[in-house]
Formats: C-alpha cells, sequence, structure tokens
C-alpha cells in the first residue's frame, strides 16, 4: 500500500479538489487527511451532480470509509469545522472527522485582525480568514490548541500516531495539501504570498508523517494559470482574451476574480524540482482544447492536445497521469497504469 501527497503547482485554483475526490474514490485509501495552511483555501468538489465547496473537510470525503483527518500543521476555525460537518451530513462526517488535538484555533479577534490590516488585507489580498494573524500567533507560542476547546473536545485525536500506523499496518493514506506552489511564503512571489510553506516536505510535516514513508507526489497543473489577489504574474493575460477563450473564474473562498495566464512552463519545473514531484495531473484540458471534453480516451484526444501535454512531460521530466477532461469524476483520464 502507499502514502501519497498531493500539492497545488501554482497559485491555488488548479483544480486539486477533482483530483483529491477522483484519487480517493477510486484508490479508497483508509485515511485522508488535510495538511496545508488553513480555511483560506477552498477546495471545489462536484460529486454526483452535486456541488461542494470545502475549506477544512478534506476533499476525498466522497469516500465513506475513510477517516478524515486534520494534521497538527492546519489553522482550525471552529465555526467553520461544525458548518462543513453539518454542509457534509448526508455523508456521515461527524462520525469520521477529526483534528489533531495540537492544531492552533482561529478566533474572532484573529479575523479582526486579519480584515482591519491594510497591508495584509489591501496589498497582500489576504482572504481575511485570519490565517496570518494566528500564525503569527502560533509562533509566539500564545495561540490556543484545539484540546483546549470545549466544543472540539470529541473531534481531537492524535494524527500522526493513527496516520503512521495505518501506514505501518499495510493501509492507503492520502495526504491532501491545499493552496499552491507558487504561494509559498519560503519559495512563492513574497510578500504576495500565505503564511507558511506549500510544498509537499510542510504537508508531510503538517500530518506527522517522515520523508521516508511518501511513496508519491502528485502535483496539480491547471492547462492555463489563475491567480486571486494581488502579485507577480508573468503570463497574465487581459480579462477581455480570458473571456473570449472562455476562462472566466471566480475564486471559492472570496468570490473575487480569478487573474488568467497562459500555462507558465518555468513556474512548473521548479515546482516539480522543489516539491519532488512523481507525477503531474492536469486538469481543465478541455477548456483550453474543447475537443476533448469528457473523454476518458487518450487516443480520442486532437493531437495538439498530446503535444502540449509530451511538452509538460519533456520539460519538467515528471510523467502526466492524470487529465481531467470535465467537472465530474468520470471525466478523467488515468494513466497510471502505464507507469507499472
Amino acid at each position: 500500500m502507499t502514502c501519497n501527497i498531493l500539492v497545488g503547482g501554482a497559485w491555488g485554483d488548479e483544480g486539486k479538489g477533482k483530483c483529491i475526490t477522483y484519487l480517493c474514490d477510486k484508490d479508497k485509501p483508509s485515511i485522508i487527511a488535510r495538511a496545508g495552511v488553513g480555511p483560506n483555501a477552498g477546495h471545489s468538489v462536484e460529486f454526483n451532480g452535486e456541488r461542494y465547496g470545502l475549506r477544512l473537510t478534506p476533499a476525498g470525503f466522497v469516500n465513506k470509509e475513510a477517516k478524515l483527518l486534520i494534521g497538527a500543521g492546519v489553522l482550525v476555525d471552529p465555526e467553520v469545522f461544525f458548518y462543513e460537518l453539518e454542509y457534509l451530513n448526508k455523508y456521515n462526517v461527524d462520525n469520521r472527522t477529526f483534528v489533531d488535538y495540537r492544531c492552533s484555533i482561529i478566533e474572532k479577534e484573529h479575523k479582526d485582525r486579519d480584515q482591519g490590516s491594510d497591508h495584509l488585507y489591501k496589498k497582500i489580498g489576504s482572504t481575511g480568514t485570519g490565517c496570518g494573524p494566528s500564525n503569527s500567533d502560533r509562533v509566539m507560542r500564545t495561540i490556543k490548541l484545539a484540546e483546549e476547546i470545549d466544543v472540539l473536545k470529541d473531534y481531537v485525536t492524535n494524527v500522526p500516531l493513527e496516520t503512521n500506523q495505518a501506514i505501518d499496518d499495510g493501509e492507503e493514506v492520502f495526504i491532501e495539501g491545499s493552496q499552491g506552489f507558487g504561494l509559498s511564503l519560503y519559495y512563492g512571489t513574497y510578500p504576495f504570498v500565505t503564511s507558511k510553506d506549500t510544498t509537499a516536505s510542510t504537508f508531510a510535516a503538517d500530518v506527522g508523517v517522515g520523508p521516508t514513508k511518501i511513496d508519491d507526489v502528485f502535483i496539480v497543473f491547471k492547462s492555463y494559470i489563475t491567480r486571486v489577489g494581488e502579485g507577480p504574474f508573468s503570463t497574465e493575460i487581459e480579462q477581455k482574451k480570458a473571456e473570449d477563450m472562455g476562462l472566466e473564474e471566480y475564486g471559492t473562498v472570496t468570490g473575487r476574480r480569478r487573474r488568467v495566464g497562459l500555462f507558465d512552463m518555468d513556474l512548473a519545473k521548479e515546482a516539480c524540482m522543489i516539491n519532488g514531484a512523481t507525477q503531474i495531473a492536469l486538469t481543465c484540458v478541455d477548456r483550453l482544447y474543447p475537443d476533448c471534453e469528457r473523454t476518458q480516451d487518450y487516443s480520442a484526444i486532437s493531437g495538439e492536445t498530446k503535444r502540449f501535454i509530451e511538452e509538460i512531460e519533456n520539460e519538467t521530466g515528471v510523467p502526466v497521469t492524470i487529465i481531467s477532461t470535465g467537472p465530474d469524476l468520470k471525466d478523467t483520464i488515468d494513466l497510471r497504469e502505464e507507469l507499472m
């Protein structure tokens, strides 16, 4: 069995939710662990004709047999946590979702500080969810932890212990990263970044899994590139051109319109290198090349589409094994068996 990590290759919005849901539904891991910053990241999931927007619950919730864990490195807003338990009640997530007892807790004053900061909220383009101030308080060792919050007492656990025990017992574990490589506090477009590192190494640490236990790192790229908020964007195109191409998008958490650009090969190469990517998931191929919409057969896509995919593989040195051709789970080309 395996322990795999999924990461975003750009500034978020790469379609990680679809990829996570597909992999967790198909591979049936017994544990799906959420890593990353916190509720400032949104994952969109479309399953059985219904669409869900999530900020804390692992997007692999559609696998009803999996335990859903939130790692110690993730910031938890109890309001968001309990809202999503109710929001997803038909999937019985209340009885299988747990947070590490060491998770930092976002309180109202963190959100007030975030939204009241001209630097964070207006210049950097923070989501205003309190994550930056919360991570700052964690560094200063003043923040409350999940084990101190009464309303969470039935939902706390030791995530590293559970996760490592599952790996040692030969079970499948999936670590779900959030945000994207370009937003890393260390490797992103500083200062227009999030409040911590967002690479595979940190995601493993977020849930307490050592690097020697990781089998594959899936990195997700969208066939074009988008960004919410401020910051450098070397391949950005005008919104009018994006509209003409049918690429108008809005952020899951903020509702803000996403800036749109062409695929950035230099960013992709660096993201693959620093994350140690072993496989690439390429999303929204159908929006850039409508001829391949909803196909599940690689041989049926056009030569132009194949050349685009092959260029990514040649430049990054990483195989493209998952190709998303539409929003639903079945709209996927899965080439992983060809690696075996």
